[in-house]
């Protein structure tokens, strides 16, 4: 569909949201933004309580991961009861109803895993045998892998639920997105956050997104301006290789994609097209319980490119067992090139490719015990 640059010209817009806190912050960051760009327009909050929010004595995994967050969200937008639906990204499944679109990335916020504690300062301070509270099996797995000796317990609840059971004592520790404590104003409980080389973030962390009907174009003029060009990219690139795995938003997948600017003493070979990846060496890791790594080196060929300010996108992606006794690892850069529609399809095929490579060291395999797992 081809949107147009006119001005919208609607009255009244609806945003339906989940009625916790950090879903209405987020919701009414939207519509502050909305209203700064238009003053005229009406906003209105259309608020619920999903699935998700109701079933809180069940792992999301064994109740069909995070859309059940966003399935009422979707049917207000089908009845016209809403416009529009703000989500947290990560918690939006890969596929949409046919119908719906992702119409907006927002520029994202922080990504990483905060480690909130009582008594100790860092992961690392944990003793022996220590709880840790999570709801994510990406973060158990992760958490597994570099502590075994930790005793993961599952942890619902909205952000302030989740606190309070920190500090009657059920758990040592909990893990939480570093992103929604500080939009609600609680990141003093962050003791620190998670280095990404042990925690690597869930696809989409830390941003944004904007749900509505895709034929709405109207609507999609209206938020339009609402979008990120860079996160767009980021995260085009991680839904894709989460897509591609055919994995949901409740299964031990990372996928963080970043855009580095080429450094200005950077020598480049003129002899290759400048779409080509970079020369940098890309290494695909298995690690288990033991220690022991499997590492397939691969040496992408060097690229030119043709501007000073080249930049590149760099995926890396992991999937996990739930003990933690495997994790895969996959990672490649590429240098982006063209329009932004260009680098939003280079983007998704960068996706596919670290997807696959994580598919070659056995991810179809662990993902399914996963979801046997969890049936």
């Amino acid at each position: 569909m081809t949107i147009s640059n006119a001005t919208p010209k609607l009255n009244t817009l609806n945003i339906a949201t989940r009625q916790s806190p950090l879903a209405l912050w987020q919701a009414e960051h939207i519509k502050s933004r909305l209203q700064s760009l238009y003053p005229e327009l009406t906003v209105n909050l259309v608020t619920m309580v999903t699935t998700g929010d109701i079933i809180l004595d069940t792992p999301l995994a064994k109740i069909g991961g995070k859309g059940l967050f966003v399935k009422e969200l979707e049917q207000a937008l089908f009845d016209g009861r809403a416009d529009i639906a703000v989500h947290s990204l990560k918690d939006v499944p890969m596929q949409l109803p046919d119908g719906l679109m992702l119409g907006v990335y927002c520029k994202r916020a922080a990504p990483t895993d905060a480690f909130v504690s009582n008594r100790y300062d860092k992961l690392d301070e944990l003793p022996q045998g220590a709880t840790v509270g999570t709801s994510s099996l990406r973060r158990e797995c992760q958490l597994k892998a570099y502590r075994p000796d930790l005793v993961i317990k599952t942890l619902r609840g909205n952000v302030q639920t989740r606190l309070s059971k920190l500090d009657a004592g059920d758990y040592d520790a909990i893990i939480l997105a570093t992103s929604g404590l500080q939009r609600i104003e609680l990141d003093a409980r962050i003791k620190h956050e998670l280095d990404i080389d042990i925690s690597l973030p869930a696809v989409g962390q830390g941003a944004l997104a904007i749900e509505c009907r895709s034929d709405d174009e109207a609507i999609l003029n209206l938020i339009k301006p609402l979008n990120d060009g860079q996160a767009r990219i980021r995260l085009i690139a991680e839904r894709a290789l989460n897509k591609h795995l055919q994995g949901g938003c409740q299964v031990p997948i990372a996928a963080f994609a970043v855009i580095e600017k080429a450094a200005a003493n950077a020598q480049f070979n003129t002899d290759v097209n400048s779409t080509d990846v970079d020369s940098t060496e890309i290494n695909f890791t298995e690690v288990n319980s033991t220690g022991v790594s499997k590492v397939v080196p691969h040496i992408a060929q060097p690229s030119t490119p043709k501007q000073a300010n080249a930049k590149f996108l760099w995926l890396r992606g992991r999937v996990g067992s739930e003990d933690g006794q495997t994790l895969l690892k996959a990672e490649k850069r590429i240098l982006l090139s063209g329009n932004q529609a260009d680098r939003e399809a280079q983007a998704e095929q960068l996706g596919i490719e670290v997807a696959e490579q994580l598919l070659q060291l056995g991810a179809g395999a662990l993902l399914a015990a996963v979801y046997a797992d969890n049936r």
